[in-house]
Formats: C-alpha cells, structure tokens, sequence
C-alpha cells in the first residue's frame, strides 16, 4: 500500500498538469468545473442562508454582505478582466515563442502596471467606501446596513488583489494550454467562504464570510501557483510602458473594457433597485438570478467559448456559408439543452429552491417570493445562453462595435423598465426580474437582426423549423411533468423531509428528461444525437484531453461575487 500512493498521487499531479490541446477538451474541462462550482456555489449560499436568515437583523446583516462586493469587484474586472479578456493569451504566446524571458518580462510589466492602477484605486474605495456604498445604494438601505456594507467592502480590497494575481497566472497557465488547474480555482474560492462562514461566523458575525472571501480568493491564487511556476513562470520587478506587447494589450483592453462598464451599470442597477425596495429584495434576486444562471454556465458559455476559435478560422476564410452553419449549429445545440432546463426549472422551482436553500432556514413566503423570481428569469434562459454565441459570432466577424451599441441598448432598456415596474407600480422584486427578462430577451433579438444583417437570413428548415420543434417537445414535457409532480409531492413523497424533497427532485426531474428525449426523437430533433457525441466523448475522456492545437479565450472570474 505504502508504495502505490506516490504512484496515484505522481498520476493525480500529470493529470491535473495534463496539457488540453483542443477546444473540445479544454470545453470538456470548464463544462465539468462550471458544474462542480455552481454546486459548491449552492453549498455556499445555502450555509450563508442558513446562518443569516435566523432574525431580521441577521437578513440585513445579509443584504449588506451581497452590496460589499460590487466596488471591489468593479475594480477588478475593469483593470484585471479587461485586460486579460483582450488579448494576454495570443500575445503571451506569440512573445514566448520568440524568447520565454521576453515573455515574462511583457508578463510581469502588464502585471505591475495593473497592480499599480488596482493600488490607487483601491486606495480611493478604502477611504470613501462609505459615500460610495451611500451613493449605489436606494433609500431602504439603512445607515447601518451602509456602515456596515463599507467595512466588509475595504475588506474585499484584499480579496481581488490576490484575484488580481491569480487570474494573471490563470492566463499564463492557459497560454500553456493547460485549463484544469484554473478551472478548479473557483472551487477553491468557494470552499474559502464556506470555510470562513462556518470558522469565523461565531467569533465576528457577518464579517465570518467576508473574511472568507479574502481565504477563498488566497486559496484561488496559491492552488496556481505550483504549476505556473513549473511551466517556467518568471517574475521581474519592471514596469516597460514602452514594450509593445504591454502597448498591444492596453490598446485592446480599451473596448473590451468598455463592454465591462456597461455590464457592471446593470449589476450596479439591480443593488441600487434592490435596496430601495429594501427588505431582502437583493437577496431574492441573488439566489434566483444563482438558479436561473446555472443552465447558462453549463450550457451557454462553454459552447460560446468553444464556437469562437472555429467561427473566427470561418470568418477568416471569406467562408460565410460555413460560418452560417456553425452559427445555426451552435444556437441549435444551446436551445436544446436551454429549453428543458427552463421547463424543469420552471416547474420544480419550490423544490430546487427549498433543497438548495434549505426547507427549514428559509422561510416560506421568501422561498414562494424566490420561486416567482425564478419563474420569470427562466424565460429568458434561452435567449441569455444565445446571447454568448451571438456575441462571439460578431467578434468573430470583427464586429465590437455592434455588441457594444445593443449591450447599450439594453442596459437603458433594464433601467427604464426599473423606473417603470418599481418605482410606478407595487410589483418589488417582481418588477426587477421582469426588467432583466424583458431586455435580455430584446438584446438577443437585436443582436441576432445584426448578425442576419451580416451574413443573411437563415431558412425556416435551418433554424424556425427545429427551433418550433424544441419548443413543442419541452411544452409536451412540462404537461407530463406536472402530473407526477403533483402526484408524487401529495400522494408518495413528504416533502417537510430532506431525503424525501431530494428523491422527489430526482424522480421528477428523470421523468421530464426522459419524457423530452422521447419526444425529442418522435420529432425527429437533430440535436438530440449530440446527447450521444457527448456520451461517447465522456466515455473516452482520457483520449480527448490531448487532441489538436486551439488555445481558449482567457477566462475570467467564475461566480466569485453573487450580485
């Protein structure tokens, strides 16, 4: 025994080191993290509702800890997402094939220079955190909650410096082709929280899982830090504002950042809007928007970022038939997979939401208020996962400037059906879901007109025809989804009991799956075969890790913030 542990934990550290060549396993590799961490993100929310939801003053406690991420976090993804998200990984690459010491050298001025930028304006949100949280939040956020809210939120500060780190060694490790490390980080991340709610909670409250958040960002970092430094990762001391790859990625970090701005109005929005209704409206929709993203990150982004190196090789081509197909391909296979998670979610909402967020901590009225929430924001699944494909079409046609005028359009549309449902009508939180359905929903259309624009119109038998066909195979099984359900939630399960709302989740959930696969196939659905690829490529997943020489799109942080 004692000589075959160094030999399983030697094969654990080539395999978490294995090098992904292709796009389908780096996918394979962000598909099966996003899962893990989405789950652990459940955990994490669950332990913090279960912690916080025990008094009113508690719930408060809560609503502060969700604000103090935004100015932190805004930070970050302006100065840190914006620059890697442009262009790091194909210059990174193209120095390092020349010279590795140049390379790092690049590295290390684009990592210092942006540290630099993070220091003052972190500086600037430590000192007036407080007039700030005053400013982004609405009138039913009280002075205490505000007090509060700027004290975790200098906090945090520390948390995305090491991000800031961490997410740079992500994006040399992945020049590398190497994703499974940087796709288990926000794992890391998410244990960190729970780790620092359930240590520290008893001994200092809600600052238990703020300082979780600094634990779990340290964790992110030191988990990259073996393999950065084994594939050679050198650090130099040295900020070359003159080196033109430092010079390349700053003048593309500036419209990808500006895309980032109008992402983060809308996230800003929805805490302002959320704590004018005061309550714990912003916790509502956090723990639905959590539910309702989950199909997305599973489904949604790992084709989008998979679709891009092939529509960008098709686009280069002056192949425009060819990058049609993979479009049309693409939206195809993300419906199919978008449209029953929407009915399953949609009817097994009251379930899902108790067994994620706990039957007996999170009282009844806010879990019956969440499962409205969520039954709004599921019809927008669809469009929001179509949406990533859609973007990366028109980047792929060299197109930024369209994405940006639409992402315009449909953040002043989000504000203004804000100002509608919530200050002239008695909707609440409500009238907040409805506001992101609604313009999620037109800037998928809108983007959608300006890529038709561009490459033509599809065929009614291409798109119209199988996307009708989806719809009438989901809508069939949501009609033989809700009887079981409400025979087995009345008749065989007791549902006031853990064990039993779980096996009533998985046996309802099976039948719907099975029900839509059935009429998936009576419908003679296409997609439905790649239910099969994916099944084999699973069963070979050792042979698939090694395949071809596309490099995925840097990624950015995974669900460490909630809002």
């Amino acid at each position: 025994m004692t000589l075959r542990i160094p030999k399983f934990l030697s094969n654990g550290n080539q395999w978490l080191e294995t090098q992904q060549a292709s796009i389908l396993s780096a996918a394979m590799v962000i598909t099966a993290a996003v899962f893990i961490s989405s789950l652990t993100g459940l955990l994490r929310n669950r332990i913090l509702v279960t912690t916080f939801f025990k008094t009113a003053q508690s719930q408060q406690q809560l609503e502060a800890y969700w604000v103090s991420f935004r100015l932190p976090e805004l930070v970050f993804q302006l100065l840190v997402i914006g620059a890697l998200s442009a262009a790091f990984i194909p210059v990174f690459t193209k120095y390092e094939k020349q010279s590795k010491k140049e390379a790092f050298i690049m590295a290390s001025s684009v990592l210092n220079i942006m540290l630099l930028f993070f220091l003052v304006f972190s500086t600037v949100i430590f000192i007036f955190a407080h007039p700030l949280t005053a400013f982004m939040t609405g009138s039913g956020f009280s002075p205490e909650q505000i007090s509060l809210s700027a004290n975790m939120t200098r906090v945090m500060l520390l948390a995305q410096f090491f991000f800031a780190i961490s997410n740079f060694l992500s994006g040399t490790i992945q020049s590398y082709k190497r994703f499974i490390i940087p796709a288990l980080s926000p794992i890391a991340y998410n244990i960190g929280i729970i780790a620092g709610t359930i240590l520290f909670t008893p001994y200092i409250g809600i600052y238990g899982p703020a300082i979780g958040v600094v634990l779990g960002a340290f964790l992110h970092l030191i988990l990259q830090l073996p393999l950065a430094r084994k594939l050679g990762f050198e650090y130099f001391p040295i900020m070359d504002l003159k080196n033109p790859g430092v010079r390349e990625i700053y003048k593309l970090m500036i419209p990808r950042t500006l895309t980032l701005s109008i992402n983060q109005v809308q996230l800003f929005a929805i805490v302002f809007f959320a704590t004018h209704l005061g309550g714990i409206s912003l916790t509502i929709i956090n723990l639905a928007q959590q539910l309702m993203t989950f199909p997305i990150r599973i489904f949604g982004a790992p084709i989008g970022q998979a679709a891009l190196p092939f529509l960008s090789k098709e686009s280069n081509s002056g192949d425009l038939d060819r990058f049609k197909q993979l479009v049309l391909q693409s939206i195809n296979q993300i419906t199919f997979f978008a449209l029953p998670a929407s009915v399953l979610l949609l009817i097994m909402r009251i379930p899902i939401i108790r067994l994620a967020y706990g039957a007996k901590e999170f009282p009844w009225p806010a879990t019956v208020l969440t499962g409205r929430v969520v039954a709004i924001l599921t019809i927008s699944i669809s469009a929001q996962a179509i949406v990533h494909i859609l973007v990366r079409a028109c980047y792929a046609l060299h197109d930024t400037k369209n994405p940006l005028i639409v992402s315009l359009a449909s953040v002043f549309l989000f504000l203004f059906g804000c100002t509608l449902f919530i200050f002239y009508s008695d909707l609440g939180v409500i009238g907040l879901s409805l506001a992101l359905t609604i313009s999620t929903i037109i800037e998928a259309l809108m983007l959608f007109a300006v890529l038709m624009k561009k490459i033509g119109r599809f065929s009614a038998k291409e798109l119209w025809i199988p996307q009708l066909k989806m719809l009438i195979a989901s809508f069939l099984m949501a009609v033989f989804l809700w009887l079981p359900f409400r025979i087995f939630d009345e008749v065989v399960f007791d549902t006031s009991r853990t064990v039993d709302l779980i096996g009533l989740t998985l046996t309802v959930s099976t039948i719907g799956m099975l029900t839509y696969i059935l009429f998936a196939y009576l419908l003679e659905i296409q997609e439905l075969k790649v239910v099969t690829q994916i099944m084999n490529t699973i069963g070979s997943w050792r042979k698939n890790l090694g395949k071809s020489t596309e490099v995925m799109e840097a990624a950015g942080q995974s669900d460490e913030s909630t809002v």
